[in-house]
């Protein structure tokens, strides 16, 4: 089945995902291309609508990067985001400069009022904040284009040419920190592009599941599973599509958390795959023994895993497909069609060479992580998988500060479960992006009972983000992080004390190494 086609035509804007997942998310499927795609490819994609994003770039430079003004002459409805917007303008004979003054460019949140007749602000209220971040100025709009949204600094923060369907905003109505942003994106697809709204992951998964069934026929597939959501997800679709002609190997490297290894296998027992979980917990550890700087950890673990799929590969026998769970971002964020190879070498570290693989099959590569998430809940795997917070491939070992052993591997186990308990217990999972325990390096003096211990420290971390790429660490309630801390240090044996990271991302990062 062919779903209908909105084109997110790339200029480098940093918000180009999120343009497409906010497009997404309205029931809408589309694709992000870049500027350089030749014209009659974008045609021959039939597309009902086209966003242009935003970039760094001054549409006046001849260096900038333009389009073809053909697009304008096809009868597609076009959308213009910040730099899009000035592209429209200056292409259509409009007038763009840089800003004569600090007072026209503008940065932030920013009020701004709207012309709620126009079909991308109806329903609207007729003033909101919008995110702003333009130094240019469109000093004239083209000729047919009405002004449908103003500011204090920018009379030109929206225009409307309705008549043909073009459409251009100053502001990112993908971001968060624009209000009813979402709504202005919902209004532009469904008013003027009077989209269906076929994009589902019901009816992603029954076409999916179909044309694996088609290209796979009876060859075997081999997957590395890890028991993250990608790889998770791509197993359960491909075990309901093809079941025992799929091999998951399962390495379990003795660094998962608390029950996490069970669960993962729990989660696959009603398909008809074989599952193939390896032990392989002392081979990690012994590699490790000694080691505390993180990128070592990190290159062990890394290369101690492809020796371990390879082993595994080789006595699984022959196989005809090499299944990864590659997902959009990373077919985006690698520019051409080789994303396949890239990916691969990211999570298993390159083809065994003995294994002679026919083709990679990619299942999820049309999805972002929200929807693969999705898809998920729709195969039947359950909730705590699905949900799964970001967990880092060497997993405890770069939350154990120092040398891994397996002593601290349980401290840790226990500690990070108590903390996950307890946000679950009060609900504050629900609002954060990602919380865990790390066993710090730090041993100190402590009391418990009449006696003087000498124990580790555990460090508690909670962040709040929307791309990961920032987070602020999470305030959480103090009589929570009592009830964390005073259970850590009574249950878990070795540990004393209990702190809490407020630090924010930058300057740490995330993840402790």
């Amino acid at each position: 089945m062919s779903h209908q086609l909105v084109i997110v035509l790339d200029f480098g804007g940093q918000y180009n995902q999120l343009i497409a997942r906010r497009v997404r998310e309205c029931g809408v499927y589309c694709e992000v291309k870049p500027y350089t795609t030749p014209l009659a490819q974008l045609k021959a994609m039939d597309p009902i609508g086209i966003i242009f994003t935003g970039g760094p770039n001054s549409v006046y430079l001849d260096s900038s990067p333009k389009v073809d003004p053909e697009v304008f002459t096809w009868g597609v409805p076009i959308l213009g985001i910040c730099y899009g917007c000035q592209l429209m303008a200056h292409l259509l004979g409009g007038r763009v400069t840089a800003a004569q003054d600090d007072s026209a460019r503008e940065y932030g949140k920013t009020e701004t009022q709207f012309d709620t007749g126009c079909a991308l602000f109806q329903g609207l209220p007729d003033t909101g904040v919008t995110w702003m971040s333009h130094g240019d100025y469109m000093e004239r709009a083209p000729e047919g284009f009405a002004l449908t949204a103003h500011s204090s600094a920018c009379p030109t923060a929206a225009i409307a040419d309705e008549a043909r369907g073009f459409y251009g905003v100053q502001f990112h109505p993908e971001v968060n920190h624009t209000q009813h942003g979402t709504d202005m994106i919902r209004s532009f697809l469904y008013k003027v592009c009077h989209a269906a709204g076929d994009w589902t992951m019901e009816d992603y998964k029954r076409t999916a599941v179909k044309a694996l069934r088609e290209k796979i026929g009876d060859g075997k597939v081999l997957l590395a599973l890890s028991g993250g959501v990608d790889s998770s997800v791509a197993a359960a679709l491909l075990a309901e599509a093809v079941g025992g002609q799929l091999t998951c190997v399962f390495v379990d490297h003795g660094l998962m958390r608390k029950n996490e290894g069970d669960e993962v296998e729990a989660a696959f027992s009603k398909w008809a795959l074989n599952f193939v979980r390896v032990d392989a917990a002392e081979r990690f550890l012994s590699k490790l023994t000694g080691v505390e700087e993180p990128e070592r950890k990190r290159k062990i673990i890394g290369e101690e895993f492809i020796r371990v799929f390879e082993e595994e590969a080789k006595k699984a026998g022959a196989m005809d497909f090499l299944a990864q769970g590659t997902i959009y971002p990373d077919v985006i964020e690698s520019g051409a069609g080789d994303a396949a190879v890239i990916k691969s070498h990211h999570n298993v570290g390159g083809l065994p060479d003995h294994v002679d693989f026919k083709e990679i099959v990619e299942p999820l590569r049309l999805l972002f992580k929200d929807e693969v998430r999705q898809l998920g809940r729709e195969l039947g795997l359950p909730e705590y998988l699905v949900a799964r917070q970001p967990f880092p491939g060497p997993g405890l070992a770069i939350r154990v500060v120092g040398e891994v052993t397996r002593e601290k591997l349980d401290m840790l186990r226990e500690a990070d479960a108590i903390f996950r308990e307890e946000m679950a217990a009060s609900g504050q999972d629900q609002y954060l992006s990602q919380f865990f325990a790390a066993l710090t390096n730090i041993r100190s003096v402590g009391v418990m009972g009449d006696g003087r211990t000498y124990d580790y420290a555990v460090a508690l971390r909670a962040v709040t983000t929307d791309d990961f790429m920032t987070a602020d660490w999470a305030r959480i309630p103090y009589n929570l992080l009592d009830r964390v801390g005073v259970r850590i240090v009574n249950e878990v044996k070795g540990v004393n004390r209990a702190l809490y990271d407020i630090t924010s991302k930058p300057p740490a990062t995330i993840e402790w190494e």
